[in-house]
């Protein structure tokens, strides 16, 4: 019985997730790579976790709360005819960038680059944006390395404050890539960059990005796993920017949320991914930990 359900559950999340390219298909290629992060990373750990789930939907609600970047996703992105295409495009250069081979974070840094050509214009209060700008790349990478370690940290465990740091110090090497500045080194520096952040406020996309993210076009089985995430993530919400976005949730969200995270923690596993990495870098590891090999 609990064969038969973890192999549905697996198949309907993953499912979520392959409408683009797969990524590391071909990351046994680089024997000996260790990538960006490589085998001792914290990085490697958090992003391995199922809590990720929570920290994208953290990442994507907290982005809105910047007007211009909110902008360029509405008058640009793909995301409301073509939602899962577009999560399955950042989980490949989220998992790319972390786990794969130097080459391989190298083409996913290049995908991002390309799709952000040609993304400009002026948010409703005048002010010009285009995706390509190191503060603008800063924004969007920074909320998504904030989002990753404090999902991680309030639904998985807690780091150190050196283990922490070495997190966001890894994902920076990504963002240097990518041309996003400024980057805070250490954990403490990057929640004080966002919270503090001057540009913040209420804009015609935040709407319309929290509209479609409270209610996104999925499966009714799907989508009530989804909201008691949603509901998870927004609770990890630092104060000051949930003053822009004025989210609310329901009693006990985060305690659901967080019992959530531990059966498909039971379900999944850890990401096959970093199970590909580890092979990939002829580090021993556990194949029970592990739902399949990527590649």
């Amino acid at each position: 019985m609990f064969h038969h359900l973890r192999t549905r559950v697996i198949n309907s999340i993953s499912g979520m997730f392959a409408h683009a390219d797969m990524p590391l298909s071909g990351t046994s290629e680089y024997q000996g790579d260790p990538g960006l992060c490589g085998p001792g990373s914290v990085s490697w750990w958090v992003i391995g976790d199922v809590s990720v789930f929570v920290g994208g939907i953290r990442a994507l609600l907290i982005q809105a709360a910047h007007p211009e970047v909110a902008a360029g996703v509405d008058d640009h992105s793909r995301y409301r005819d073509d939602p899962l295409g577009r999560l399955s495009r950042t989980s490949f250069y989220v998992t790319s960038a972390t786990y794969g081979a130097m080459p391989e974070v190298e083409e996913a840094i290049s995908r991002v680059r390309a799709a952000h050509r040609g993304v400009s214009g002026s948010s409703h209060r005048g002010r010009d944006y285009s995706a390509s700008t190191s503060e603008f790349a800063a924004w969007v990478h920074n909320t998504l390395t904030d989002s990753f370690l404090e999902a991680y940290q309030g639904f998985r465990g807690r780091l150190s404050e050196a283990e922490a740091d070495q997190f966001v110090s890894e994902q920076t090497k990504a963002g240097e890539m990518l041309g996003a500045s400024p980057m805070p080194t250490t954990a403490r520096g990057l929640r004080r960059w966002i919270t503090s952040h001057p540009d913040l406020a209420p804009s015609p996309g935040m709407h319309a990005a929290l509209a479609f993210l409270g209610n996104p076009p999925l499966p009714a089985s799907q989508k009530i796993g989804y909201r008691v995430l949603l509901n998870g993530a927004v609770t990890t919400i630092p104060t000051e920017v949930n003053r822009v976005l004025g989210l609310q949730t329901p009693p006990a969200s985060r305690f659901s949320c967080a019992g959530l995270v531990l059966i498909l923690r039971r379900i999944m596993q850890h990401s096959p991914a970093w199970q590909a990495a580890l092979k990939r870098c002829d580090v021993p590891y556990d194949p029970r930990l592990f739902r399949d090999v990527v590649g």
